[in-house]
């Protein structure tokens, strides 16, 4: 069985409170009361104050481990992660949507461009060229 990890987070400020992290093997997804009883940094707080995102196993894989921080935005309900920028290691984290969808977000408007491009090439450029 694999089991995704959850991020509790502050409802206000999206700062995360408790991540489980994933889990394989033998194991046994938690629910949200026995985790508030695990982790006192739940279990010191008002129930109303916080809330969790549940992500697939293997999901942001790449993302959590090569961000140097994360958050979840609070408006949004999506998880945003800083990645370190080499020329300048004291910058204070930029939190972003993950670069994973970024990148698919990308992939799939080149599809997009591809496409248009090829249709102007067969279809509309030997009209106009007669």
């Amino acid at each position: 069985m694999k089991v995704g990890r959850k991020i509790y987070y502050d409802k206000t400020s999206g700062n995360v409170l408790v991540d489980t992290g994933e889990k394989s093997g033998d194991v046994v997804e938690t629910t949200t009361d026995q985790d508030v009883a695990n982790f006192k940094a739940l279990f010191e707080r008002n129930r109303d104050s916080f809330e969790f995102l549940k992500l697939e196993y293997g999901q942001y894989a790449q993302d959590f481990a090569e961000c140097n921080g994360y958050r979840v935005d609070p408006q949004t309900r999506e998880i945003e992660f800083s990645y370190p920028d080499p020329s300048q290691p004291q910058q204070p984290p930029i939190y972003q949507k993950a670069l994973s969808e970024q990148i698919e977000e990308l992939r799939a408007d080149n599809l997009a461009l591809s496409t248009t491009v090829d249709s102007i090439l067969t279809d509309i450029l030997p009209t106009i060229l007669g």
